[in-house]
């Protein structure tokens, strides 16, 4: 029971340090979304969005068949719909992109690649508190096939070809 007591007390120390660090940086810097997140703000904000995305959610698997008919339809929205911050090609390097905060992400990198295809889904259909990233899709659809499109096209952006981009 004392070795319990002193791992808590030692894991609440770390945590109001870590608040207090936290806090100290963002009253030096304000509330200017000109700087990028720092690494543990990045980090909190990654495990809280997997956190608030539901275990059913994230274990859910693509219903839509990757076919080049539905890359393409899944393209041609991206290009109408996401590319103002994402650009085309998902690397988030857009005027609008860039300026958020936090800024848009590298879509074809690990940090979204990793994701499961059901909280990429998730993403795209909830949007992320306190980020740029909006909701889209209407609520009451249970699931979207034009969204399920979509987390087809954001795993093929790695390869996007020239032409595609």
């Amino acid at each position: 029971m004392r070795k319990l007591l002193q791992v808590f007390g030692a894991l609440f120390l770390v945590t109001a340090l870590a608040v207090a660090g936290a806090g100290i940086a963002f009253l030096r810097s304000g509330i200017s979304a000109r700087r990028r997140p720092s690494a543990l703000e990045t980090l909190v904000a990654q495990r809280l969005r997997r956190l608030a995305i539901p275990a059913s959610a994230r274990a859910a698997r693509n219903p839509v068949p990757v076919t080049p008919e539905a890359l393409r339809e899944a393209r041609l929205h991206f290009a109408d719909h996401c590319a103002s911050c994402h650009g085309n090609d998902g690397s988030g390097n857009t005027s609008l992109g860039k300026n958020l905060y936090p800024p848009a992400p590298d879509m074809r990198q690990a940090a979204t690649q990793n994701l499961t295809d059901g909280e990429l889904y998730y993403i795209i259909r909830n949007g992320i508190r306190f980020t740029g990233m909006p909701a889209w899709g209407e609520e009451e659809k249970e699931s979207d096939p034009e969204t399920w499109k979509l987390v087809h096209f954001v795993r093929h952006l790695p390869r996007l070809t020239e032409a595609e981009i």
